[in-house]
């Protein structure tokens, strides 16, 4: 049933390239075969919650632009609207799935026994619209940053009161992303980190943080939960220095604290960035580590110190994160979530529509170029000629028995003086080019 929210606008339909209809896609065709599976089936696409429908226009220097039926947003009767509203944008998009932190589907109510009982009402309420549409749930999360109970964290807090009220939290979420069929849960540790370190016991915060999440899996196995546990990495805003910096630095705290096996990680374009990585060097080393579980997809802007969580429109930025992305097998329980937002100018519903309606295009264009990068194998290749020699008997007995003494007497012996081998950087990158 119409809102009213969206009149006017019709389900988005794929017309092809050659269309200049702006509601329709131009490239996302769900049903399209890459690499023998559906284009939907690799892509995984989720809509972000918050960013679409609880986020309201503000900024640091002003409030609110976006002025939508369902503001404020303090009752449970504003709550169901926003559903029904993004229920209906879920339908006319054709996503598969969506995300959600408990603060953006239910007022908060100041405390943890009405917040829970909020939170039942709502999800069943959703629940409902989720087999109306066929829309599944790829994760859900807890907000433990916006409130001025979290201003100094949640499990890192110094207060044992905030911690009991973050698990509670955590739990009730848990609960619920269990009983809609949620296929992952996320941990974004928002305010998990310190402004300054004259009032910080580092040490501390970092073995209570580990030991959360060590609680937040025992209860993963005790429910019966069986999605990815996921933590995603950022490394500053709000706080000057966030625990879950990158993804190197979260797979060490998993390492220390016992967790390697268990977390995976949600891994944000926009959060790379502000890392001083890219998008690819944080896919490529959470594969290689064995922990990379799902994405958010947005982009920043480059002239922006911050995470501006705007839509993607970088196709070779894209095809690049997903040819690590294919190559490490693709996703299983992971997706797509746009974790991006209109900018606060455009206020019109058909602005909200169009957004996601380019992002999925970007997406399906950087996938078809990183599937065809695959199937051609140039990349593959390159690298296969440029680590050739390890493959050797004697490289491979250096790697498994060699000793300085044993190498060095083999240096000497056979009067080793290797020359200089290109890494042919541009030939690749013009390689990369004819895909994009």
């Amino acid at each position: 049933m119409s809102t009213g929210f969206f009149d006017g606008i019709t389900k988005a339909e794929f017309k092809g390239s050659n269309s200049t209809d702006p509601m329709a896609f131009h490239h996302y065709n769900p049903d399209e075969i890459v690499m023998g599976k559906r284009m939907e089936d690799h892509l995984r696409f989720a809509v972000a919650y918050w960013h679409s429908f609880a986020w309201e226009g503000g900024d640091p220097f002003g409030g609110k632009t976006l002025d939508r039926p369902w503001h404020p947003q303090d009752d449970m009767g504003r709550a169901k609207m926003k559903a029904d509203v993004a229920f209906e944008m879920f339908d006319l998009l054709g996503v598969p799935y969506f995300c959600w932190h408990d603060a953006d589907v239910r007022p908060d109510q100041g405390n943890f026994a009405d917040n829970l009982s909020t939170l039942d009402e709502i999800t069943d309420y959703m629940m409902g619209k989720m087999e109306q549409t066929g829309t599944k749930l790829l994760w859900g999360t807890a907000n433990m940053f916006s409130t001025a109970r979290f201003m100094s964290g949640a499990s890192t807090n110094p207060d044992p009161d905030v911690f009991a009220f973050s698990a509670a939290t955590v739990k009730s979420c848990m609960d619920a992303t269990l009983k809609m069929g949620g296929e992952n849960y996320v941990l974004w540790g928002g305010r998990e980190g310190y402004e300054t370190l004259l009032n910080t016991d580092m040490g501390r915060e970092l073995d209570h943080m580990g030991r959360f999440l060590n609680m937040v899996v025992d209860y993963k196995h005790k429910i019966g939960f069986k999605g990815q546990i996921l933590v995603e990495p950022k490394p500053q805003e709000p706080s000057k220095h966030q625990y879950d910096f990158d993804a190197a630095t979260c797979y060490g705290f998993l390492q220390k604290y016992g967790l390697e096996n268990e977390v995976k990680l949600n891994l944000e374009q926009g959060h790379a960035i502000l890392a001083g990585h890219s998008f690819e060097h944080e896919i490529a080393t959470a594969a290689a580590l064995g922990v990379l579980g799902s994405i958010d997809m947005n982009r920043n802007d480059y002239q922006s110190g911050w995470d501006t969580d705007q839509f993607p429109n970088n196709v070779p930025e894209v095809a690049l994160a997903y040819y690590h992305i294919l190559q490490a097998g693709g996703f299983t329980q992971g997706g797509t979530n746009f974790d991006a937002k209109i900018r606060r100018q455009s206020i019109d519903p058909a602005d909200l529509i169009a957004s996601h309606i380019g992002g999925m295009d970007i997406c399906a264009r950087g996938l078809k170029a990183a599937a065809a990068m695959i199937e051609d194998g140039g990349l593959a290749e390159a690298l296969s000629e440029r680590y050739a020699g390890w493959d050797s008997a004697v490289a491979q007995d250096m790697l498994a028995n060699g000793t300085l003494e044993s190498i060095t007497d083999r240096v000497l012996s056979e009067n080793l003086n290797p020359a200089p081998r290109s890494g042919r950087q541009e030939i690749l990158e013009n390689y990369v080019n004819r895909f994009v």
